[in-house]
């Protein structure tokens, strides 16, 4: 499978990103609910998916990333209403980081990880939600999944008119090239690497979390989000270099938002950033993820600042932090990682 693509045959996939998560956003700006940012935004990442796949194979790549999104969402939105209890997020996120690992590898999927279902897990668990609230915010998610997934497939309907495929849009880049063509990989779920990597996210997440915890940060949950971030996705070479640029990327990010952020933005603004960001998140992303972290990251801690401010000396000192202790985490797991592979002939 090839992981090079021109940068003109982004521009589709990044503008209906961008398109994807603008809608929604300005709507519920526009009737003053931006409280439910996050259920909108993580609905939204179903554009993420099914970049550059022909329409038959991109129906089933964008279901079921909208289906482990919406799992996700459910999860951490029943998981807030029922006061977060540490025992069962424990629990939750075990099975949305192992499960996810999986699902991402079997599908083939790009992103090649759990990172955006952990996320949604921990962020929506986060949000102070009550019972009678659950099913509309879990709603509104679906909601936007679903626009989402619709215009993601709409490529099909332009094509279909006369010399699109071929034409001036075509050379311009709006319209790209549908080259990847991932199959099922049940074979996935016998691999030795595969399982290497799950219990590297698995048990990584856990450390990650309690030693943030521990140490009393606001939200521990980012700690986590950059272990899942550093560790590669699984039968991927398990190098250093690699985590170092995912490490590199997020940090940079962070400094991104806080430069961002640090005029008290209107929310309107704090959209926009969050729309940019999308837009070039999902253009670097299958070329290079370290730089895709710069932007993935001020998307993420933008939507977390809509939905629940925080002050921003707090969101940078913590975020910088919690980066650092799950990126060291990581690094400790690549390496851990590399001599297993080695010793038992499992390296790619």
């Amino acid at each position: 499978m090839s992981r090079r693509f021109s940068a003109p045959q982004n521009l589709e996939v990044g503008l209906r990103a961008a398109l994807a998560v603008a809608v929604p956003l300005f709507l519920l700006f526009a009737v003053g609910r931006l409280d439910l940012t996050a259920y909108a935004t993580f609905g939204a990442f179903t554009a993420l998916y099914g970049r550059n796949e022909p329409y038959r194979v991109r129906v089933r790549t964008l279901t079921v990333a909208a289906i482990a999104l919406l799992v996700s969402i459910a999860a951490g939105t029943l998981l807030a209403a029922a006061g977060e209890p540490l025992p069962l997020v424990v629990v939750a996120l075990v099975a949305v980081v192992g499960g996810g690992t999986l699902f991402v590898t079997v599908f083939q999927m790009v992103p090649p990880q759990a990172l955006f279902f952990v996320f949604a897990l921990l962020v929506c668990a986060g949000v102070p939600t009550r019972p009678a609230d659950v099913l509309p915010r879990i709603g509104l998610a679906a909601v936007t999944a679903a626009f989402a997934w619709l215009l993601t497939m709409s490529g099909w309907a332009i094509r279909r008119i006369p010399g699109i495929s071929h034409g001036l849009l075509a050379r311009s880049g709006l319209v790209n090239d549908l080259r990847r063509r991932p199959s099922l990989d049940l074979g996935a779920l016998s691999d030795p690497r595969v399982w290497l990597t799950v219990a590297q996210n698995v048990i990584g997440v856990v450390i990650a979390g309690s030693v943030a915890l521990a140490f009393g940060f606001g939200h521990a949950y980012w700690a986590v989000v950059s272990l899942v971030a550093v560790i590669p996705p699984a039968k991927a070479a398990h190098s250093i270099s690699r985590s170092v640029h995912r490490i590199v990327g997020t940090i940079v990010g962070v400094v991104v938002t806080a430069v961002l952020l640090v005029w008290s933005p209107p929310a309107a603004v704090v959209i926009g950033v969050i729309v940019v960001c999308q837009f070039f998140a999902e253009i670097l992303v299958a070329r290079h993820y370290g730089a895709a972290l710069v932007f993935i990251t001020p998307l993420a801690l933008s939507v977390s600042h809509l939905a629940s401010p925080t002050p921003l000396n707090v969101l940078v000192v913590d975020r910088v932090l919690e980066t650092i202790l799950g990126a060291a985490v990581g690094i400790v797991l690549v390496l851990l990682t590399r001599g297993i592979e080695r010793s038992r002939g499992l390296a790619p």
